[in-house]
């Protein structure tokens, strides 16, 4: 049973009952115990459901935009299914309000408004978060996409949050851009964390091992059901900056079990092709935690002392590139013509014609590739990139450890 209490009135607890509750109980990883009064009466009776599209989907939870009747302001209504394939997951639940609750006050955390529940289901009102998810631009043209210097203030609020949960003890384990949304668009607002649902409470006297998180996404020890840390984290925040800014996924394959190959058998590149427009810095650090050992990861709170995120200024590579054209033109204007080095006169080598062979080039579903002179296309080929959106929630098959 769990021990927190359900008034009918929807009202709020009294500062002084709130202040006689023992602290919150730990089972299995799990928080038990809530501060809100989980609200009972209709929905509709306080929330309007905006007209258009869900802000998002998943298994067993939808999404809405909703207006208060009363204030006119907006939020986010996540409506969750208490049973999921026949068993009842409301502890669950009441896991994910309470993690909110105990980061009610960093910044970089999306708010919890108020609870409510029926027969069937629960109701998170959160915070509206109008610029939507990350992933948007994650996975739009590269001139439309995330600059580096984005990259680095995102990067830097994800961070200070995700530290701020590690400190208290909370993994999340699904951190990919689905889960990060922007307060605004355009500008370019700042980030709020979300979906806690995967999430655990991890000390270090205590073993954990699950498999959770996305395929895409998840650690090597999850595959190799080793025990879960904050180093587990680390790496997912490793594969997002990645595709923050090359808009490339660096261990999708073509399907499940060519993913985990690729993540157990630390198969990524960073050539030149992906990172053209990347600094060595924001390489470095990728590759502080893209480490296959957990403990040989950066931790949070290094990260945030990375000099990535802590020089005032990086020149944009693109300004680099546009400043050398400068220099070409100019050289040009003086009659001096600069020398050709043999690799520009030789563009038939064999390094060159490997990686011509196939290219995929962004898109979200179809996309369509270019290729060596001496290999025509047969098919459409279907992009490489963000394919699995839902989270890994069952056992993976020995197979695939390695």
């Amino acid at each position: 049973m769990i021990p927190l209490e359900k008034p009918g009135s929807g009202g709020s607890p009294s500062a002084a009952s709130a202040a006689r509750r023992p602290p919150a109980l730990r089972t299995r990883g799990l928080l038990t115990e809530i501060r809100a009064a989980i609200r009972t009466e209709p929905f509709q009776d306080c929330y309007s459901l905006s007209p258009g599209r869900e802000l998002g989907r998943g298994k067993f939870a939808v999404v809405r935009k909703c207006i208060q009747k009363d204030s006119g302001k907006e939020f986010a209504a996540k409506f969750m299914r208490k049973r999921r394939k026949g068993q009842d997951c409301r502890m669950e639940i009441i896991h994910e309000i309470a993690v909110l609750e105990l980061a009610q006050d960093n910044p970089w955390v999306i708010n919890l408004h108020e609870v409510y529940e029926t027969s069937s289901e629960m109701i998170l009102v959160l915070e509206y978060a109008a610029g939507g998810e990350i992933f948007d631009q994650c996975v739009a043209d590269r001139d439309e996409a995330f600059n580096e210097k984005d990259v680095q203030r995102l990067m830097r609020q994800i961070l200070e949050g995700v530290h701020f949960l590690h400190t208290h003890d909370v993994v999340h384990l699904d951190l990919k851009p689905q889960n990060i949304l922007l307060t605004s668009e355009s500008p370019l607002g700042d980030i709020k964390i979300v979906d806690f649902g995967l999430s655990r409470i991890v000390k270090n006297s205590e073993e954990l091992r699950e498999i959770m998180g996305t395929p895409e996404y998840v650690a090597p020890e999850i595959l190799s059901y080793d025990p879960i840390s904050m180093a587990t984290d680390m790496w997912s925040i490793g594969v997002l900056t990645y595709v923050m800014l090359t808009g490339i996924s660096p261990f999708l394959g073509d399907n499940k079990q060519e993913t985990f190959l690729n993540i157990s058998q630390m198969n990524l590149s960073y050539s030149e092709e992906e990172f053209d427009t990347v600094s060595e810095s924001a390489v470095d650090f990728i590759k502080k935690l893209l480490v296959k050992k957990p403990e040989d990861r950066a931790t949070a709170e290094e990260c945030l002392k990375h000099p990535w995120l802590t020089q005032s200024s990086i020149q944009d590579p693109v300004l680099r590139v546009k400043e050398a054209l400068e220099e070409a033109n100019a050289l040009q204007k003086g009659d001096s013509v600069p020398e050709i080095s043999s690799a520009t006169e030789k563009p038939g080598t064999e390094e060159s014609i490997v990686t011509e062979e196939l290219i995929v080039v962004t898109s979200y579903t179809l996309g369509q590739c270019r290729q060596s002179e001496k290999e025509k296309m047969e098919q459409k080929a279907i992009s490489k990139r963000f394919k699995f959106e839902e989270p890994l929630l069952q056992e993976i098959p020995g197979e695939f450890i390695y």
